[in-house]
C-alpha cells in the first residue's frame, strides 16, 4: 500500500513523502495514528500544500528534541545494587528504572524511547541512547556500582 507520511518515521522516510508499507502496518499503526494519510490523487494535492507547515513542524520538533538532547548528554545516572560473587546484579537495571531517575532529575522521557536492548546484569559504565527524534539519539551514562 503507497502512503503520504506526515512526519519522520524511522527507518521510512520524512514528511511528505511517498512509501510502500505492508497493508496491515498502514492500516493498524500509521493511518490510525495519523502519522500517514493513503496515497490518492486528492491526498497528494493536499499534502502539496501542506508541505511547508510539515517541515516547519518537523524543524520545531527537531530543534526541541536537540536542545533536550544536549542538557541529556550532560546526565550520569548511578545504580546502586547488591552484587553476587562474579559482578552480576542480584536482578537488573531496566529501561523503566532509567526514565525513574531521569524524572527524578526533571526530565520526562517515556521508557520505551529508552533504546536498552536487554536489561544491565552487571556493574560496570554503560552506554544508553535515547530515541527522542528520529534524527536526534543522544546518550546518557548509567554507572552501575556495588552497594
Amino acid at each position: 500500500m503507497e502512503i503520504i507520511l506526515r512526519q519522520a518515521i524511522e527507518n521510512l522516510g520524512h514528511p511528505g513523502d511517498v512509501v510502500t508499507v505492508k497493508n496491515g502496518y498502514a492500516r493498524n499503526f500509521l493511518l490510525p495514528r495519523g502519522f500517514a494519510y493513503e496515497a490518492t490523487p486528492g491526498n497528494l494535492k493536499r499534502i502539496a500544500a501542506e508541505r511547508g507547515r510539515l517541515e516547519a513542524a518537523e524543524n520545531e520538533r527537531r530543534e526541541t528534541a536537540s536542545e533536550l538532547a544536549k542538557r541529556l548528554e550532560e546526565v550520569q545516572l548511578t545504580f546502586s545494587a547488591r552484587v553476587g560473587e562474579e559482578g552480576k546484579l542480584f536482578g537488573s537495571v531496566t529501561s523503566a528504572d532509567i526514565a525513574e531517575q531521569l524524572a527524578a532529575q526533571g526530565f520526562t522521557v517515556e521508557r520505551r524511547l529508552i533504546d536498552l536492548h536487554e536489561p544491565i546484569k552487571a556493574l560496570g559504565v554503560y552506554r544508553v541512547p535515547v530515541r527522542l527524534h528520529a534524527d536526534v539519539k543522544p546518550e546518557i551514562r548509567v554507572w552501575v556500582i556495588k552497594q
